[in-house]
């Protein structure tokens, strides 16, 4: 019986909703049943939705390698009324980074970017930039091959625009700022960065270097910092030490362990 005045009454209930069209960046995708793919995607304008491809591990699949991680495509899928996962019926590569992947040290940087995108960001929330974060990121690391000054401020930007990024330029205890030339100490239990007057146990140095390329980074483009960088290997070094420690507060916000990390090589 239909109720009267309901939106949905002479519909039925698995009908198919109008076809959206995105810009989008794959970030996960697994098996699913005998030939589907289950796709993990962020949109340029729904934000991280999950959907179906069906067919798409068949062979002569019309998908191809459009699915592969980090892929930039762009995406055609709809809804159904009765179901949370899309339908995609269509998508094309704008930029792959296949090749990227090919590069052990490049392959976990991008893992780590896949991985804290889909865990961070919640469903069906656009974010323009976070989407533009995370594409600018993976390009920077398929150009260069140095994957150390992108996964840094791609985890920098990533605390930043969650809203969990201590003070970089003055201590969270006594409130003084921070001297340039002088390690200050992290707490990863407590997400601050105090000066060494105010340090506690169980802190870690995160050196002065490290420091200001978090600050450098946060007033300049990223194309701008690994111009500048150059082949410095300190610089490298210092990218290493900021991300462990964006790297921190973002496990502890999202209260688990990331699994990419254990990829990663430790600070020298």
């Amino acid at each position: 019986m239909k109720r009267k005045g309901s939106p949905f009454a002479g519909r039925r209930a698995d009908t198919p909703m109008p076809v959206h069209e995105s810009e989008a960046i794959v970030l996960q995708c697994y098996a699913l049943g005998e030939g589907d793919r289950l796709v993990s995607f962020l949109s340029r304008t729904m934000g991280r939705v999950r959907g179906v491809a069906a067919g798409a591990r068949k062979p002569k699949s019309r998908f191809g390698s459009t699915l592969e991680k980090l892929t930039y495509i762009r995406i055609w899928f709809f809804e159904r009324e009765s179901r949370e996962l899309m339908r995609i019926s269509q998508c094309e590569i704008i930029e792959s980074f296949l090749d990227a992947f090919r590069d052990y040290p490049s392959s976990v940087a991008l893992a780590l970017f896949s991985e804290i995108t889909e865990t961070v960001l919640p469903d069906r929330e656009a974010s323009d930039a976070n989407f533009r974060l995370l594409l600018l990121s993976a390009q920077t690391v398929k150009r260069t091959g140095k994957p150390e000054l992108p996964l840094a401020y791609f985890t920098l930007w990533t605390v930043k625009l969650g809203g969990w990024l201590p003070a970089l330029d003055r201590c969270g205890s006594c409130g003084n700022a921070l001297l340039e030339d002088s390690p200050a100490h992290f707490s990863s239990s407590t997400l601050t960065i105090t000066c060494g007057k105010c340090r506690k146990a169980g802190t870690r140095v995160l050196p002065a270097a490290a420091l200001a390329l978090g600050r450098r980074m946060l007033g300049e483009r990223l194309e701008k910092v690994v111009e500048n960088a150059g082949s410095d290997l300190s610089a490298a070094r210092a990218g290493r030490e900021l991300t462990n420690a964006m790297l921190d507060v973002t496990e502890h916000q999202i209260d688990r362990k990331l699994k990419s990390r254990d990829l990663l090589e430790p600070p020298e």
